[in-house]
C-alpha cells in the first residue's frame, strides 16, 4: 500500500485523487485508531490490577511486574539479531510475554509472601521461595519454549508472520527464565521492605519533663511548671 501511494504520487497528475476499500479500507482505519503504547499500557494495567486483587495488596504486584522488562528487552534482543521488524505479530508476542513473564514471577513472589506471613523473615523468605520455585519455573518455561519451536522454524505460507511471532515470545521467554528468576526475589525484598518501613508507625515521643524553676521571693515564676 506504501509502494502504491508513492507510485501514485509520482505519476499521477495533481487533480486525480485515490481511496481504499474491503480490507485495506481497515487498514488504514486501524492505523489511525489505538496505538500500540496504549495497548501495552492498558495490558500492564489489568495485570496489576488484578495481582492488586489477587494479593490484596498495592506493593506486591510491583516486584511481579518488574521482571517484565527483562522479557521485553530479550525479545527485542531476538528480533534484532535474527533482522526481523517490530511489527503487528511482534506486538501480539509482547503482550503474550506480559502474563508469561508474570506468572513466573507469581510462582516466586507467591510463595514467599506465604512464608514471610508464617512468621520467617522477609530475606529468609524472598530466598526459600527462589530455591523451591527454580525447577517449576524451568520446567514450564523449558516446556513453553520447545512448544514454539515450530514457530522459530516455520516455512512455506505465512512463515514470516509465525516466525517473528515465535522469536519474540521464544526470546522474551529465555531472558525471563535466565535472568528475570533471579532479580524477582530481590525486587521481593526490596518492595516489601519498603512497605513496611512506610507503614510501620513512627513511635510516640514523651514531652520533655519540666523542673519547677522558682522564682522571687522562693515563689514560682509565671509559667513554670507548679508540683500538685
Amino acid at each position: 500500500m506504501k509502494a502504491l501511494e508513492e507510485t501514485f504520487r509520482e505519476t499521477m497528475p495533481p487533480g486525480m485523487g485515490y481511496d481504499y476499500m474491503g480490507m485495506s479500507f481497515q487498514e488504514k482505519q486501524a492505523q489511525q485508531g489505538v496505538s500500540p503504547g496504549l495497548v501495552f499500557g492498558l495490558s500492564l494495567l489489568f495485570v496489576f490490577l488484578i495481582l492488586a486483587a489477587l494479593y490484596e495488596s498495592w506493593s506486591l504486584p510491583f516486584s511481579v511486574l518488574l521482571g517484565t522488562p527483562i522479557a521485553v528487552f530479550g525479545a527485542f534482543i531476538t528480533l534484532w539479531l535474527r533482522g526481523m521488524e517490530n511489527n503487528i505479530y511482534a506486538q501480539i508476542g509482547l503482550v503474550m510475554l506480559i502474563g508469561l513473564a508474570a506468572k513466573n514471577a507469581i510462582l516466586i513472589v507467591e510463595f514467599a509472601k506465604a512464608e514471610h506471613e508464617k512468621g520467617k523473615a522477609l530475606l529468609d523468605a524472598a530466598l526459600e521461595g527462589a530455591r523451591l520455585r527454580l525447577r517449576p519455573i524451568l520446567m514450564t518455561s523449558l516446556a513453553f519454549i520447545f512448544g514454539l519451536l515450530p514457530l522459530w522454524f516455520a516455512s512455506g505460507s505465512g512463515a514470516a508472520a509465525r516466525r517473528i511471532l515465535g522469536s519474540t515470545v521464544i526470546g522474551g521467554m529465555i531472558a525471563a527464565s535466565a535472568i528475570a528468576i533471579f532479580l524477582i526475589p530481590v525486587a521481593f525484598y526490596a518492595v516489601e521492605k519498603f512497605a513496611t518501613r512506610r507503614k510501620s508507625p513512627a513511635a510516640p515521643q514523651s514531652p520533655p519533663a519540666v523542673s519547677p524553676t522558682p522564682g522571687e521571693g522562693g515563689q514560682p515564676s509565671l509559667g513554670s511548671a507548679v508540683p500538685v
